[in-house]
């Protein structure tokens, strides 16, 4: 695809914002989890997002033909340049909400990913490829440890009801559709993100089921996320601490 493709630009922004802000949630995690192997394994999922980040915004920058970086992307823009959904920005608040969050955002990566795996594109085909390994890993672990919680103590069923319970009205909005979205499954790009619908409601509902869970009957949703109309007021303070070290020194390098 030739530079200078404002949807396509649009499009890549959306897949690397969504890993970039989740990996830099997750990542928060890094020496402050619950317990040691939950340590090492939310810092291990942190990188594997923040590797899928430079692929898909090193080939946003290609397209943009600006002359800006991947780095540029993800440490030079502000609050309302990021295209990610709203769900992922939102605090950790306890390590439930980080594992349903991260749960219901694998459970839409994992078709996504698989489908964009027959782009036409073949460069977003390889990206999607590589991820998919990483994504189909990642939510195998955050179903079994939503289940684990949600049919554990009592404790911990109520933590995750109140997690899933805040986090649903953010769902929706990762099926969202509009022009970008059609021209990317008009080029043969990508397909049109409300055809995950199914797969991602067989997936959480089972999940949620055997975890002892209730999704809460809700049809709202947030959005303004992923065409910047809107973010949340914790999107700010956490590009703050994100982009710090650029700011303060701008076009240092090691």
């Amino acid at each position: 695809m030739t530079a200078g493709n404002p949807h396509l630009f649009e499009f890549l922004l959306r897949q690397g914002d969504n890993a970039l802000v989740l990996g830099h949630r997750t990542s928060e995690w890094c020496g402050t989890a619950p317990a040691l192997e939950e340590d090492i394994a939310l810092a291990n999922t942190a990188l594997d997002l923040i590797g899928q980040t430079q692929l898909w915004l090193a080939y946003a920058a290609d397209v943009e033909g600006a002359g800006r970086s991947n780095d540029d992307l993800a440490f030079l823009r502000d609050v309302y340049d990021f295209r990610n959904v709203l769900m992922l920005e939102v605090p950790n608040e306890d390590f439930g909400r980080t594992m349903a969050r991260q749960f219901f955002f694998d459970a839409f990566q994992v078709p996504w990913l698989s489908a964009l795996q027959n782009s036409s594109e073949q460069r977003v085909s390889d990206i999607a490829h590589k991820s998919l390994k990483e994504a189909q890993y990642h939510l195998e672990r955050s179903a079994e440890t939503v289940i684990a919680l949600g049919d554990g103590t009592e404790l911990s069923n109520q933590l995750m009801q109140t997690a899933v319970n805040y986090l649903w009205p953010y769902t929706g909005e990762l099926f969202g559709e509009d022009d970008t979205d059609v021209a990317m499954h008009s080029q043969g790009i990508a397909p049109l993100p409300a055809s995950m619908r199914k797969a991602w409601n067989d997936t959480v509902f089972s999940t949620l089921n055997e975890a002892c869970l209730t999704a809460p009957d809700d049809p709202f949703a947030h959005t303004g996320g992923r065409n910047g109309v809107r973010h949340t007021e914790h999107l700010g303070h956490m590009l703050a601490v994100m982009q710090t070290l650029q700011r303060s020194y701008p076009g240092a390098t090691w």
